[in-house]
């Protein structure tokens, strides 16, 4: 059956795949937290997230090249934002209702649009302003500061965001002289290493076999997630592909419902329903906005390069 799918359609199932991966690992973060402390999570499901990821590497780089950057400082930087955020949204989804971390979550393009504005001088049109703020709306129709309690989750997931944010504009600047290694495993080992930094601060308990399990599922679980979401980019281009990370909403909906007893009133699934639409305007208009720009391109090449066909009348009429 897969076969007869086209790579569009096999990408975009692959990014599906891994978004219900990534969705099932939070879960399992978020029943963890009942009886481990984060950074004991963080350890555990990043050492196990490197079991399927491996699989990644490109054969023509080493696992030695990973420290050997070309630009270091902005290396560091990213890295010290995947650790920050990593730990960060453990914590939140630890803490607060699943949909409403991804909620604060899905701020990330928000922030990444002002942050290409700020660092790499980008022109943002109009109707994109207006998208953001549309997202800040729902966000605050979810998390209503003022008429809630606004709890350490919520803070926490809000810096995830934003760190996340500026680790994506970094990674923009520095993709093309750094190795696709170590963009990978410098923010691995040292999320591994504050996890473990972590756990000798705040204490280690052994698992259980059964908490063992949930760890290990947990981790190769994300892992799997990174490899699909990897293959989907690789088959599907990102207009087709970057819708499909709303239905991690989907999954919050579900897990946290099923498993936690969190159910949204009206209005947080009204801001949910807000962000996800005005997610999924921004990145179809991004597409119209490439189709109308490669039209226009090929117009403008023909009428000053027009081909002799141009010129031609018609031809004689059929007897």
């Amino acid at each position: 059956m897969l076969r007869s799918l086209t790579p569009v359609s096999l990408g975009v199932l692959c990014v599906l795949g891994g978004m219900a991966s990534f969705s099932t690992a939070d879960a399992l973060v978020k029943a963890l937290g009942g009886s481990l402390n984060v950074f004991e999570i963080g350890l555990f499901s990043t050492l196990f997230s490197f079991l399927p990821a491996l699989f990644s590497k490109p054969r023509e780089e080493r696992w030695r090249d990973t420290f050997k950057l070309n630009r270091p400082a902005l290396m560091i930087l990213v890295a010290f934002c995947r650790v920050l955020s990593a730990v960060l949204i453990t914590y939140a989804f630890v803490t607060i209702p699943l949909a409403e971390a991804y909620c604060l979550v899905f701020l990330i393009p928000v922030l990444a649009t002002i942050l290409s504005v700020v660092v790499l001088k980008e022109e943002v049109p109009l109707d994109r302003w207006a998208l953001v703020v549309i997202s800040f709306l729902g966000v605050l129709l979810v998390v209503r500061p003022g008429f809630r309690e606004i709890e350490l989750g919520h803070i926490a997931a809000l810096i995830c965001a934003l760190a996340a944010a500026v680790s994506l504009t970094t990674i923009r600047l520095i993709s093309g002289a750094e190795r696709r290694v170590t963009l990978f495993a410098l923010p691995g080992l040292l999320t591994l290493a504050a996890n473990l930094v972590g756990v000798f601060v705040v204490g280690f308990t052994w698992p259980s076999p059964l908490l063992l399990g949930g760890l290990v599922l947990c981790g190769v679980l994300g892992g799997i997630g990174y490899l699909l979401q990897l293959k989907g980019v690789a088959l599907a281009p990102a207009s087709r592909v970057a819708p499909m990370q709303y239905s991690q909403i989907i999954w919050a909906l579900l897990f946290g419902a099923l498993f936690f007893n969190e159910v949204p009133d009206a209005v947080s699934l009204a801001g949910l329903g807000i962000i996800v639409a005005a997610g999924l305007a921004n990145i179809f208009a991004d597409g119209a906005r490439t189709r109308i720009a490669g039209r226009w391109a090929e117009y403008r090449a023909r009428r000053d390069n027009p081909s002799p066909d141009d010129f031609k009348g018609p031809g004689p009429d059929p007897v």
